[in-house]
């Protein structure tokens, strides 16, 4: 019953099939491959929009890479708290982007709203004693499972433009927000201001399957270079093109992200049976934020179960008991229903001990 993380699980036997495929024979490399040419046309048919995508191996990489081409050196990314350019990559975006200032804001359950972001620009009153407004940085979906709807997005924009600030998206798990508001993807991309996003499939089936997608073409000058640079333009490119094109090939990004917030909110309405869990945070994709007794959630652990206890301060400084714990659930396109199943079980078995 292992809940810990969208990684834990392997690789999609479509993607394993399209890699090994794509072993057969030669191939050109450094990008120039029939494969990654043909999965960065997709991607142009999966947004609706023609765009410059550069394909990466890590969703670090994606996203330090994307902020680079979006921030100068003496800029500022602002973005949540809790995002992961912000807490997650060990000062990666700061590398890339050449010392690019961070700026993580606090708002509620993973997201940023125009209010805090026009409070803070606020604060910028020093000229080049502050560093420069350079770009807004948000999640979809959050780090703690909520969904960007389109109208907020756009409220968002609105406020970056103003200031010519250019906007950015974390897809790491963008296909879980997809699946989860039912709309096309332009709709909470391009459409809604997005200039860049990274696109991200290793959480959702892939090995090594990331994507930087410009909707804003301009901004991708020179990003070859960029990537070379980093260390990210891998030799042999055909396996990266092969698993971005199985990936979207007849929409398996979405049925995979379909499936795993299938599961989180079977386990979600499942837990919710106990009366001794209480689910903290909504559940609108692929993960689940509960509040549990810390002896629950001991022998839990101890029966075989494996998820992690989170920051209590995410929930403010009333939002647990001493003997509670804040804990995370994370279901995957391969998660055995069975074990959900199991869990919920073992759940209330334990609770009316």
């Amino acid at each position: 019953m292992n809940f810990a993380s969208d990684n834990v699980y392997g690789i999609h036997p479509k993607i394993l099939a399209a890699i090994e495929a794509a072993n057969k024979g030669t191939s050109s490399s450094y990008g120039y491959d029939d494969y990654s040419k043909r999965a960065e046309e997709k991607l142009s048919e999966v947004f609706e929009k023609d765009v410059s995508a550069f394909l990466v191996t890590t969703g670090t990489a994606a996203n330090g890479l994307a902020l680079s081409a979006l921030a100068p050196s003496f800029g500022a990314v602002l973005t949540h708290a809790e995002a992961h350019a912000a807490v997650d990559e060990c000062n990666s975006p700061e590398m890339f982007t050449g010392g690019t200032k961070i700026i993580g804001l606090h708002g509620v359950e993973g997201k940023i709203t125009p209010e805090i972001v026009e409070k803070t620009l606020k604060g910028f009153i020093r000229g080049e004693h502050d560093p420069k407004p350079a770009a807004l940085s948000i999640t979809n979906s959050t780090e703690l499972g909520r969904v960007y709807q389109p109208s907020e997005i756009k409220a968002l924009s609105a406020i970056a433009k103003a200031r010519k600030m250019k906007f950015h998206t974390d897809g790491a798990r963008f296909a879980n927000a997809v699946a989860s508001l039912g709309l096309k993807p332009a709709e909470i991309t391009w459409k809604s201001g997005v200039d860049v996003m990274s696109f991200g499939g290793t959480k959702n089936g892939g090995m090594l399957l990331e994507a930087v997608v410009f909707f804003d073409t301009s901004l991708a000058e020179d990003f070859l270079y960029r990537r070379m640079r980093a260390g990210q333009l891998v030799s042999k490119s055909r396996y990266l093109g092969a698993q971005m094109l199985a990936y979207l090939e007849g929409d398996l990004w979405l049925e995979n992200a379909r499936k795993a917030n299938a599961l989180a909110k079977r386990l979600a309405e499942g837990l919710t049976v106990s009366n001794r869990i209480r689910i903290a945070i909504p559940n609108e994709a692929n993960e689940i934020f509960a509040v549990m007794p810390r002896t629950l959630h001991e022998r839990a652990h101890a029966a075989g179960a494996h998820y992690y206890d989170w920051m209590p301060d995410t929930l403010g400084p009333n939002g647990i008991a001493e003997d509670e714990i804040f804990v995370r659930f994370v279901l995957s396109f391969a998660t055995p229903p069975e074990d959900v199943e199991r869990f919920i079980s073992l759940i209330k078995d334990l609770s009316s001990r």
